[in-house]
């Protein structure tokens, strides 16, 4: 027990100087982009705009900023006001839009372990048959299908052809699936393989054929005595998946206007919202930081090597 705690606390640690870094890149990037947050005002007169740089702190210098800057978020977790959204600070949007984002991740990942686990296991038991291979031929079709294609072709099919489902939108739980299938498609194809490559390992292990001599097979062999060392791969998997989700999902909240914090990320990026941008840049980091942490925790659990 203790061992696992000084190994989360260690990896705790480790972000410090991760998340340092990505602010650092972050706060300067965004600052050396064309343009600012006002540039697209017009008519806009210069004492005016002296004032709006005055309430901002834009007339500092670019090292007094990144060091007040730093400060708020460190000692107050104060992420600043929106430079677009006039009287809203970057903390409350980004925890409005948060749970939608996580909301969408949760079902693209189901989605994607409900899909690609039964279809890596079946693939696994007809191993080098034809139906592994059509089951792997189509996994890697839906891996090289990238979500700005999915989208688009989802919604012409379910939406504009059979109106099944509404093109854009997050009011209604139909909503939820065009989007969930869209982010979580390629996870499934890679799900897939990968559940297929640990299962048929573990298939070959001694004592599966002991379990097979004792008259265990089937359903029951598979649930008791595969899944939980086939899975570990996958397990190591969901981690950067769930990560990857998250951070991909601003392709999928723009093609279905969903109110996440993709949506949020990309109006920063347009408008030059650098306290908007910084902030969702830094959220992401740190659920990476996290699924990643949680992935390897699991792991250690399912597979008592991995514990060191």
């Amino acid at each position: 027990m203790g061992g696992l705690l000084r190994h989360i606390a260690s990896r705790l640690l480790q972000t410090i100087p991760v998340l340092l870094a990505v602010f650092t890149i972050t706060f300067f990037m965004v600052r050396a982009a064309p343009g600012g947050p006002f540039a697209s005002e017009r008519n806009v007169p210069p004492e005016v705009m002296a004032r709006l740089s005055e309430h901002y702190g834009l007339d500092q210098g670019l090292w007094h900023q990144y060091v007040t800057t730093l400060g708020n978020i460190v000692l107050r977790g104060d992420l600043g006001p929106s430079f677009k959204y006039e009287g809203r600070s970057v903390n409350s949007m980004i925890a409005e839009a948060l749970p939608v984002s996580l909301e969408l991740g949760g079902w693209g990942i189901l989605f994607a372990l409900a899909v690609g686990v039964p279809l890596g296991v079946t693939a696994a038991l007809w191993r080098n048959r034809w139906p592994d291979r059509l089951l792997m031929t189509a996994a890697m079709a839906g891996v090289c299908l990238p979500a700005f294609v999915v989208g688009p072709i989802l919604v012409m099919i379910f939406s504009l052809w059979l109106f099944w489902m509404n093109p854009t939108g997050w009011f209604a739980p139909c909503d939820r699936i065009l989007p969930a299938v869209t982010l979580g498609l390629a996870y499934a194809a890679v799900i897939a393989r990968l559940t297929r490559a640990g299962v048929a390992e573990i298939l070959g292990k001694d004592y599966i054929r002991a379990a097979r001599s004792r008259g265990i097979s089937g359903f029951s062999l598979i649930v008791r005595h595969v899944l939980k060392g086939g899975l570990v791969p996958l397990v190591a998997y969901l981690g950067p998946a769930f990560a990857g989700i998250l951070t991909g999902s601003f392709v999928v909240e723009t093609i279905f206007n969903i109110p996440g914090l993709g949506q949020l990320f990309v109006s920063g990026a347009f408008s030059r919202d650098f306290t908007l941008v910084q902030g969702t840049v830094l959220l992401y980091a740190g659920m990476v930081v996290l699924m990643n942490l949680a992935a390897d925790l699991a792991v250690a659990w399912m597979n008592p090597q991995a514990r060191g």
